[in-house]
């Protein structure tokens, strides 16, 4: 019964929801593409001939936004579901923590990378905290594959829970990067713990 009422109140917050509203009137897969759209208007992250890494990319909305943005660019999106081709950009079938999927991601680029971005974050359980550790830790294997994976001057956007690894993941990211920042989109649900952390220029 509780199952259902909360299935309830979530349908009713998608059809007031305005994001969600806007990404089918706007034809994209999800209202996540508006959190990418706001970083990427705030950071400047995304360029014109550059190799992208899009880690957990299902449904493909934030795909569907570097493909539209980022002209003459190699894009490649990792997530454990298939995802509908979308213009321009390859997908691997896999799970990123592998060390399979991380060489074939990296053997897809004759050059290193120049943006990785993630929005992974893992299914919820209800348990608030022990999600924000798991996505914690998600976000901590993103920045070490960007660590090892990106140019000098590259950029990595993860997904980051308010919890105990936020502090943990932030510290990483300033003693690896010379540009730290934390930032909630607008587009974010107000309710939801999230921000980002986008990180530039590898020290």
């Amino acid at each position: 019964m509780k199952k259902n009422k909360i299935s309830k109140n979530w349908i009713n917050k998608q059809r007031r929801d305005i994001y969600v509203r806007k990404s089918k009137l706007e034809g994209y897969r999800s209202r996540a593409v508006y959190k990418l759209k706001e970083i990427d208007q705030k950071f400047k992250i995304i360029k014109n001939g550059i190799n992208i890494v899009d880690l957990g990319s299902a449904p493909g909305s934030w795909s569907q936004y570097l493909s539209e943005k980022s002209k003459n660019s190699k894009i490649l999106s990792i997530d454990l579901k298939n995802v509908e081709k979308i213009y321009n950009v390859s997908h691997l079938v896999g799970n990123f923590l592998d060390e399979d999927s991380q060489l074939k991601l990296t053997n897809f680029f004759k050059d290193k990378l120049d943006l990785v971005i993630s929005d992974m974050a893992v299914n919820t359980t209800g348990n608030k905290n022990l999600d924000a550790i798991s996505t914690g830790e998600l976000s901590i294997n993103a920045m070490d594959f960007s660590i090892k994976n990106l140019k000098k001057d590259g950029s990595f956007v993860s997904k980051i829970f308010m919890g105990s690894t936020f502090n943990e993941i932030v510290e990483k990211g300033k003693k690896n990067f010379r540009e730290v920042k934390i930032f909630k989109p607008p587009s974010s649900r107000k309710d939801s713990k999230e921000s980002f952390i986008i990180c530039k220029k590898i020290r």
